[in-house]
């Protein structure tokens, strides 16, 4: 998804990409795509029902438009373009029970470097020197998740509709840094390629930062 400008444009590298899904997103046909990603459409209001982070997220068809619960879009650039592309190009399937890590998604060995650094690295600055926050985040409302037993900073949650992944944070000691682990449930590839997974794992760490600094 690389989309180069001419110099003398000044627009934000995300308004390409963005303008572009916003034209795919406007083809779909609505009740195809929402039967291919297990989600909900009202033919009557013209609206795609998706959750995401545990906030409920309405979105306007053909002209894309996000409405959340309180009335205002609080969705960042990346979010939108990650929800179009899963309308436009994802899919979703039943999970068969088992968790991926992220050099085992197609193509995840390509983009490991990415996703160590812009997830990984970054989950456990944010969280490693004071875990117990992430432990607050991830047992607050609105996530509903759920702590993985044996492990003391361990939590599956639903990052999208019917899509979950699993977040495990090391703490600092002595001899070793911060260390963490992202775990996806078997049907995510299907539904996010692994750039998008990799973005992904930002939106949720930007969303988790927000919510500890709320609490």
């Amino acid at each position: 998804m690389n989309h180069r400008l001419p110099q003398t444009e000044k627009k934000d590298w995300k308004e390409v990409p963005l303008e572009h899904y916003t034209e795919l997103y406007a083809q779909l046909d609505p009740l195809a795509a929402a039967a291919r990603c297990n989600i909900d459409y009202d033919t009557g209001e013209q609206k795609f029902s998706i959750r995401l982070m545990g906030a409920e997220y309405r979105l306007a068809f053909p002209e894309f438009k996000i409405e959340t619960e309180v009335g205002a879009d609080d969705t960042s650039i990346s979010e939108k373009i990650l929800l179009m592309r899963y309308l436009c190009e994802g899919r979703w399937t039943a999970p068969r029970g088992k968790q991926l890590s992220y050099r085992e998604v197609p193509w995840g060995e390509v983009y490991f470097k990415s996703f160590e650094g812009r997830c990984l690295a970054r989950f456990a600055r944010t969280f490693g020197a004071d875990p117990q926050s992430f432990n607050r985040v991830m047992e607050a409302a609105p996530l509903k998740a759920e702590k993985i037993p044996k492990n003391e900073f361990a939590y599956r949650f639903e990052f999208a509709s019917n899509l979950s992944m699993s977040l495990f944070l090391w703490q600092a000691d002595d001899e070793f840094p911060a260390s963490a682990q992202i775990l996806f449930d078997d049907n995510v590839p299907a539904a996010f390629s692994a750039e998008d997974i990799v973005v992904a794992g930002e939106v949720v760490i930007t969303r988790l930062k927000a919510l500890a600094a709320a609490l």
